[in-house]
């Protein structure tokens, strides 16, 4: 694992609501900073800005904008959480629409802002929580897609947890450089090329 960038640590979370609020107010105006200007012409002035506050306490929350970006990616990360996992009918002639599922949740956790998602790819630091974040969601992302392959009648594959890994990879890495590439052909179609090449990989297809 990439050693973490320490440079890039937010100062320590507030517990008073009012400048929880603060804090994230700044989250938000730095999302359409970056979106709109990049990560170069993002400054941490341009931030402040935008939020309404002084630079004087954008610093009290983060020490550069690196830190910023950073923390904009371990929201992004958190709300990719899939929560429908448990929900999805496992009963056999369904493997196409369970694969389909994953690989819509996907799309759906990273089609909001793909110019954010562009700069996020290309410039995000790798900072301590970032990297715990990454790791955390990584293994829970692999127990669901392993408890699917376990439990899913169709599903024929030799090693569920290296099968696991390679779905996982397969579909969060294609999907995140679609998405920020805004490409001129539609999601549907890269949607169901995914669904047909995952599905035809877990029924043991050649």
């Amino acid at each position: 694992m990439p050693s973490a960038d320490r440079r890039s640590e937010p100062r320590r979370k507030p517990r008073q609501v009012r400048a929880e609020l603060t804090r994230q107010r700044i989250l938000t105006a730095a999302a359409h900073v970056f979106a709109e200007h990049g990560y170069a012409a993002g400054t941490t002035n341009r931030i402040a800005e935008r939020a309404r506050v002084s630079i004087g306490s954008l610093y009290q929350y983060f020490p550069n904008k690196g830190a910023i970006l950073a923390e904009l990616a371990v929201q992004h990360i958190d709300r990719g959480a899939w929560t429908d996992a448990d929900e999805l009918d496992l009963s056999p002639g369904t493997l196409e629409a369970t694969v389909r599922a994953l690989v819509r949740d996907a799309i759906d956790n990273h089609s909001d802002n793909p110019q954010l998602l562009r700069v996020m790819l290309e410039e995000t630091p790798l900072s301590p929580e970032l990297l715990d974040t990454i790791d955390r969601h990584g293994k829970l992302r692999i127990a669901q897609v392993r408890d699917l392959i376990v439990r899913h009648p169709d599903i024929r594959v030799g090693d569920p947890d290296v099968a696991a890994e390679i779905i996982l990879f397969t579909v969060e890495m294609n999907t995140h450089k679609f998405m920020a590439a805004q490409p001129t052909i539609p999601v549907e179609a890269l949607e169901d090329e995914l669904v047909a090449m995952v599905a035809g990989y877990l029924h043991g297809k050649s």
